[in-house]
């Protein structure tokens, strides 16, 4: 009982960073210009790298061990890239093309499933892709408040409520998970792989082109420090558990 309280506190609290995000979007009052350009980008920039080191640290590594090292490991990451892809593009011909929202939502359900696995056999990788997938929601919903609003011409509040809704995703996703994928560790790995290949086609298709700001060296930046952190989280809890 106390993995599935564990599960859903860190799979709400890495939700709950969607609508904080948001909240931080929401504030335009002091320099919207600066707002608007330089931090956007850099924001847009800093989940980029987030997500690539997520990927990099934990998902693929972890996925390749569930799925002992097998070489259907390649065709699962291709298939989820496809699987993205189709799904922007379904998306994009009926005109509710939202790229950081379908990112959002796409790489968080997959990671919040694989989380729920991760915390079934007890892999102290849990609490890493937990603070991971909040770290990125945060940029994510931060970015998504204003594809929501410009999209959809709403209010603060309504926009925000709209993200709320997306929290309970994440411990949903977690607890199935924790029970279909308890003591099936390869279907686990196939599923991190499989995010990490839709995860990857997203980061180069839709994020990077957009944290591109002509002139301004602080996207590239962020994308770097996203990145580290990630692998600076990593280091830490390999640390701890070996000590």
């Amino acid at each position: 009982m106390s993995e599935i309280l564990t599960l859903i506190f860190l799979t709400a609290a890495a939700g709950a960073c969607i609508p904080i995000g948001g909240a931080i979007s929401s504030v335009e009052d002091f320099r919207p210009n600066w707002l608007e350009k330089e931090f956007r980008h850099f924001v847009i920039a800093f989940g980029g790298g987030i997500l690539l080191g997520a990927v990099s640290v934990v998902l693929v590594p972890q996925g390749l061990v569930s799925m002992e090292n097998s070489m259907l490991a390649i065709p699962v990451m291709l298939l989820g890239s496809i699987v993205f892809f189709i799904i922007e593009r379904f998306l994009g011909l009926r005109r509710r093309e939202s790229p950081q929202l379908m990112g959002m939502v796409l790489d968080y359900i997959p990671e919040a499933i694989a989380l729920g696995g991760l915390v079934a056999v007890g892999s102290p990788l849990s609490s890493l892709l937990a603070f991971l997938i909040g770290l990125q929601n945060l940029p994510e919903g931060f970015n998504c408040y204003r594809e929501l609003k410009e999209q959809k011409n709403s209010g603060t509040k309504e926009t925000l409520f709209i993200m709320l809704l997306l929290v309970p995703l994440g411990p949903v996703a977690g607890l199935c998970g924790y029970y279909f994928l308890s003591g099936h560790e390869k279907i686990l790995g196939a599923i991190m792989l499989f995010a990490s290949g839709g995860i990857i086609y997203l980061i180069f298709q839709d994020i990077a082109p957009q944290s591109r700001l002509e002139k301004h060296w602080a996207p590239p930046i962020g994308a770097v420090l996203g990145f580290c952190l990630a692998l600076f989280s990593e280091m830490l809890v390999n640390t701890a558990y070996h000590i």
